[in-house]
């Protein structure tokens, strides 16, 4: 079972921007606080952003903040993360999650595999210099 199918991936040169997009389950979508994490190859899964369930509080990785916007369209079920002025460090498979609470989506990506019902199953994000 797929509940996370992200999109908006792909290949873009340094300064450019790309808004990834995360589809839920409709019927679920307002009950969860939705998350975004990477993962870059030889790194350490990492926390991108987080939005409340209803969209009025946001969260961001400090070295992110001010290049990086998550929001929500609860019409569409969709969550969304506004890249921009990418950098070859952004460079990494991007993960969509869900969960009740902040700390909750922080366990989960914490685990091996993460479970599909609340993880996506990436999208790759490259950034060529």
């Amino acid at each position: 079972q797929v509940d996370l199918v992200e999109s908006g991936g792909g290949l873009v040169r340094a300064g450019g921007s790309l808004n990834l997009s995360c589809e839920a389950d409709a019927r679920t979508f307002n009950v969860y606080m939705m998350g975004w994490f990477r993962q870059a190859p030889g790194k350490e899964r990492e926390f991108v952003a987080a939005i409340s369930r209803t969209g009025d509080t946001t969260h961001y990785a400090d070295s992110l903040k001010g290049r990086f916007t998550i929001s929500r369209d609860v019409v569409r079920s969709t969550v969304y993360l506004q890249m921009n002025n990418l950098k070859p460090d952004d460079t990494a498979v991007y993960y969509c999650a869900r969960s009740s609470t902040k700390q909750g989506l922080m366990s989960i990506a914490a685990m091996t595999p993460p479970p599909l019902g609340s993880w996506g199953r990436g999208i790759q994000v490259t950034v060529s210099s």
